[in-house]
């Protein structure tokens, strides 16, 4: 049966209801986005200047050296690269140059999106040593600057002389801040010591859930500094095996690998790079950015692994 037309109040009552369930809608959609935010905010962490990074980068250590086609292991990086890990962490020892070159060809077109670290090793830093390490990391990146260019190990180098020329590279605009690598908290008191030694902004180190050491003095250290740590390795070395991962894999539907990356992000101050030159790697990888462990699943893999 056809229904008479609405008068004018019903149509003016039946617009200002529809207005209202839109606005209710839209309050709920926010909520929704302001969450998503939130979440997305936990998986990432801040450097002392205010510059957020993802939690979850990539390494390249072993990369460039014939494991895997070149081709395959580019299509890897930018495969993480669209999957947020936008920071791509190399050195220029790694595969002789090699590692840089190959990633430098990824970055091409794209630089703007992608937050770059490299290192130069101890042996390069005298005299005017750094500077040309800088330069030829950067020629062979494909680029005019590094957003964090870190010391590689200690090797007998004056630490004044190595802080004096990271800053000449800062001031000149050639890295945007620099770092350490390998430092135990001896090495990171002397290293405060010196004129501009706490513009330091991290410390990378090998860490993973098999490798703890530093939560005993490193990791409080640079904590009460408000100092991120990066961690290398941070898959170990034969943790994607461990039993307690894969189950609380399985329950969260995602690899031990996922679940292992997800562990060493947890507090929120470090920055873990796994190293991957395969696509399913990292799309594995990647789960763990969004990837919250219960305090339970801790707990477990704090017992099995104390």
């Amino acid at each position: 049966m056809n229904q008479p037309p609405l008068t004018r109040r019903e149509f003016s009552g039946l617009c200002a209801a529809l207005g209202s369930s839109l606005s209710a809608a839209g309050g709920m959609m926010g909520a929704l986005s302001s969450a998503s935010a939130v979440a997305a905010a936990a998986r990432t962490v801040k450097f002392r200047d205010g510059i957020i990074v993802p939690a979850l980068g990539q390494g390249s250590w072993h990369l460039a050296q014939g494991r895997h086609p070149e081709a395959a292991e580019e299509e890897a990086l930018r495969t993480g690269l669209s999957l947020g890990m936008t920071l791509i962490d190399t050195a220029e020892v790694y595969s002789s140059g090699r590692s840089e070159q190959l990633i430098g060809r990824v970055i091409s077109g794209g630089r703007d999106r992608v937050f770059l670290v490299s290192k130069v090793p101890p042996q390069h830093t005298a005299g005017n040593g750094i500077a040309r390490a800088c330069e030829a990391s950067l020629a062979r990146l494909g680029t005019d600057r590094l957003d964090l260019y870190l010391l590689h190990w200690r090797g007998g180098e004056n630490l004044a002389g190595v802080v004096a020329a990271f800053e000449d590279l800062r001031a000149q605009g050639k890295i945007r801040a620099w770092g350490v690598s390998n430092f135990n908290v001896r090495d990171m008191e002397e290293l405060f010591r010196v004129p501009n030694g706490d513009r330091c902004a991290t410390n990378q180190v090998r860490y993973n859930l098999g490798d703890r050491g530093i939560e005993r003095d490193l990791l409080p250290w640079c904590k009460q500094r408000g100092m991120p740590v990066m961690a290398y390795t941070p898959l170990g070395d034969n943790l994607v095996r461990d039993s307690t991962l894969a189950a609380i894999g399985a329950a969260h539907g995602c690899s031990a690998a996922a679940v292992t990356l997800a562990w060493a992000i947890r507090s929120g101050t470090v920055i873990a790079i796994p190293e991957s030159g395969s696509v399913e790697h990292v799309k594995e990888n990647a789960v763990a950015l969004s990837l919250a462990l219960t305090p339970e699943e801790i707990q477990a893999l704090d017992a099995a692994h104390p």
